[in-house]
C-alpha cells in the first residue's frame, strides 16, 4: 500500500483569485512558509507518482528562510528530484557568503541530498557555454514546480523591469542588475557596502519560469507589501515582472498578512 504524507493542516486567513494566479494569506510568515512547503511537496509527490521522477527550481533570499526550513522537514522522495535554481552572481565563488549556490547547499540541499542538483556557475571561464548548457539541461528536464519570490522592484528571479522580456527567446541570459535590486541585496544585508554587490548576474528568463507546470511564488513581509500590490492591482507588462504570473495556468502566491495590501481590486 502506497505510503500517506501526513502534513499539519495550515489554513489561509484569505483567499482569492486575481486573474489566473490563486492567492493564499496566512497570519504569520511560519504559517505562510509551511502551507507552500506542504503544497510544494505534493506537487512533486504527483509528479512521481505520474512519471518516477521530478524536477524542482529553488529560489534563494531572506524571503524563502521559512518555506525552505519546512521544507526540509517534509517526507519527501528526494533521491527521485532533481533541483535547479533561478539565478547567480557572476564573478562570485561558490564558497562567497552571497553565493546562491551556498545558500542553497546550507540551507537545504546538504540535508535532503536530491538525485542531482544543477546550479548556475556565475564564475564559470566560459560563461555563454554554461548558459547554454544550462538552457539545455532546463529543456531536457521540464520543471514540475518552480519556488519563486517577487522582488522589491517586482522582479521574478534576476527580471528586474528594465531587463524583463515577456516574449524573450532566451531562456537563460547574463543581466545588468537594477539599482533597486542591488539596494535589496544590501539592504538583506548579503554585502556590507553597495560597491560589493554584483552589478551583473545570470538569470532564468521570463518564459523559461513561465514553462513551468506549477509555479509556488512565496512572498512574506511589509518590504514587499507594494510589490505583492503592483503584481496583484498593476498592468501586465514589464515595469513589474512579476505581474506576468497572473497569466499562469498554475500559480500560486503565497504571503502573509504583513505583504497582503491594504486594498485589494479582486475582481
Amino acid at each position: 500500500m502506497e505510503n500517506q504524507l501526513h502534513y499539519p493542516s495550515v489554513e489561509p486567513v484569505i483567499t482569492f483569485v486575481k486573474d489566473r494566479l490563486k492567492v493564499r494569506m496566512y497570519e504569520k510568515e511560519e504559517e505562510m512558509g509551511m502551507a507552500a512547503a506542504i503544497y510544494t511537496a505534493e506537487c512533486l509527490k504527483s509528479a512521481i507518482k505520474e512519471k518516477g521522477s521530478a524536477n524542482l527550481i529553488l529560489a534563494t533570499g531572506t524571503s524563502q528562510f521559512s518555506f525552505l526550513e519546512a521544507l526540509k522537514g517534509l517526507d519527501i522522495t528526494w533521491n527521485k528530484i532533481a533541483v535547479f535554481h533561478l539565478d547567480e552572481y557572476i564573478g562570485i565563488p561558490e564558497d562567497h557568503q552571497a553565493s546562491f549556490r551556498r545558500y542553497l547547499r546550507e540551507r537545504i540541499l546538504d540535508t535532503v541530498s536530491p538525485d542531482r542538483v544543477y546550479l548556475i556557475r556565475g564564475d564559470a571561464h566560459d560563461l555563454k557555454k554554461e548558459m547554454t548548457e544550462y538552457t539545455e539541461l532546463l529543456k531536457k528536464n521540464p520543471v514540475d514546480i518552480a519556488c519563486i519570490g517577487i522582488g522589491e522592484n517586482g522582479h521574478i528571479a534576476f527580471n528586474d523591469p528594465p531587463v524583463a522580456d515577456f516574449g524573450d527567446s532566451l531562456w537563460v541570459k547574463d543581466v545588468e542588475l537594477d539599482h533597486a535590486c542591488r539596494m535589496q541585496q544590501l539592504g538583506e544585508g548579503w554585502f556590507p557596502s553597495i560597491d560589493q554587490v554584483p552589478r551583473k548576474a545570470v538569470t532564468l528568463t521570463i518564459p523559461a519560469i513561465m514553462s513551468c507546470r506549477v509555479i509556488s511564488c512565496v512572498v512574506p513581509g511589509t518590504r514587499k507589501a507594494d510589490a505583492v500590490n503592483n503584481t496583484l492591482n498593476a498592468a501586465v507588462d514589464e515595469s513589474c515582472p512579476a505581474t506576468i504570473l497572473r497569466n499562469h495556468p498554475d500559480a500560486t502566491l503565497f504571503v502573509d498578512r504583513p505583504a497582503l495590501p491594504g486594498k485589494l481590486k479582486t475582481s
